[in-house]
């Protein structure tokens, strides 16, 4: 690159060279009140000048090594003396940095104005609104306080937390970065519930502004706890299993007596070490099971399982299945199924037969049971909407959460 010689006379170079100067003063500008609207509308606060004058004077220091007037510096005086700067472009050099410099700190003040002037007429809330509902915080971080002992209540379908954990952790005060969505908080507050308090369930409802409504914990599950079904055990029994019985597999157990073998119970494999057997039976059977009986399993046909394929990857998974009534007087009453937030697995007509997987144009009536998949807090919309206890008079319609 070669420094371009600037001749300063009386005449149209000493004009080109002024109006550069505008030029190059006016680029400053232009770019440090970008910068300065958009930091007001997205940090809510005036641009700081160093990063004004930062933007404004790289932009300049941009154009002027574009159009060939600074030099390459020393390695070019190595290789070609003839081209060092000359005196007169490294006067126009420091005259154009320094108006760079004092032009966007002005412009990085007006953009600043303007910004907030555009904040002003289109409305804070509705900005935050269309950034996929950010929460509303004070200063560089977002604080959320989880409410007090008698507050945090034990998640269904889940061992209660002991109390020693739950007084750890009431009153809390945790910090997380600004500028968060409610679902981000949401998630990096039940990721740090289960690390730093070892609850292994986390059921919690926020605010546009960070607020906890709701929470509802429960113990960490181990071993077969999420794979099994609802009114159903693990027993862990002496037998002699067939050869080829293997975890899935669904048995006939058999206990000796003195009339010949008697059949106890239906079960289903889900472990084998030597002759010990672990067994998921329902809850009412399970006592009928004595460890210091040798039992007899029958291996049954090989069949598919897909209760126990749904119920493993419900358990695992943060949606739920929860079963409301609709009554006369609900929000629900004339609702189509397909209008409802969450997975209607069935619906069964007070004293009639179940319709599995009902169209979403089916009306609901009062009496109506209705199996639903989702998420706990969902569940809870559409319990309140089948009483017609919901807040917002609304039911749990599709795009409300």
């Amino acid at each position: 690159m070669v420094a371009l010689p600037l001749q300063f006379g009386l005449g149209d170079d000493l004009l080109r060279v002024v109006a550069r100067l505008v030029g190059i003063a006016l680029l400053a500008g232009g770019l440090a009140s970008g910068i300065g609207a958009l930091h007001r509308w997205y940090a809510r606060s005036r641009v700081p000048e160093g990063l004004a004058v930062l933007v404004g004077v790289s932009g300049v220091s941009i154009y002027l090594n574009a159009v060939g007037i600074t030099t390459l510096g020393a390695l070019q005086g190595v290789i070609d003396t003839s081209d060092l700067p000359t005196a007169q472009s490294v006067l126009f050099n420091v005259a154009a940095f320094g108006l760079a410099a004092v032009t966007a700190v002005a412009g990085g003040r007006t953009g600043d104005r303007l910004g907030e002037a555009v904040v002003g007429l289109t409305g804070a809330g509705r900005i935050d609104t269309d950034v996929s509902t950010i929460v509303r915080s004070v200063g560089r971080s977002t604080t959320v306080e989880l409410p007090v002992a008698d507050d945090v209540v034990d998640a269904d379908g889940y061992d209660p937390v002991d109390e020693g954990t739950k007084a750890k952790l009431a009153g809390q005060t945790l910090v997380f970065p600004r500028r968060l969505t409610v679902d981000e908080l949401r998630r990096r507050l039940v990721e740090r519930l289960r690390t730093d308090y070892g609850v292994g369930y986390v059921d919690v409802e926020l605010t546009e502004e960070g607020v906890v409504e709701f929470l509802a914990v429960g113990s960490r599950e181990a071993g077969l706890g999420p794979t099994l079904p609802p009114e159903s055990a693990a027993v862990a029994v002496r037998a002699d299993p067939a050869f080829a019985a293997s975890a899935g597999d669904v048995v006939q157990v058999y206990r000796p007596t003195p009339d010949g073998p008697e059949r106890v119970c239906l079960a289903e494999v889900r472990g084998v070490v030597e002759d010990v057997v672990t067994l998921a039976v329902d809850a009412a059977e399970a006592p009928a099971l004595d460890s210091e009986i040798r039992y007899r399993l029958v291996t049954l046909p090989v069949e598919p399982r897909p209760d126990r394929e749904f119920v493993s990857l419900l358990r695992a998974a943060e949606e739920t299945l929860g079963v409301v009534t609709v009554a006369a007087d609900g929000d629900l009453v004339g609702v189509p199924v397909g209008s409802l937030d969450v997975a209607v697995a069935a619906v069964r007509p007070s004293g009639g037969a179940v319709e599995p997987l009902p169209s979403r144009s089916r009306v609901l009536e009062a009496g109506d049971s209705v199996y639903a998949v989702a998420r706990p807090a969902l569940l809870r919309r559409l319990e309140a909407a089948a009483r017609g206890t919901s807040p917002d008079a609304e039911p749990a319609a599709a795009g409300d959460d």
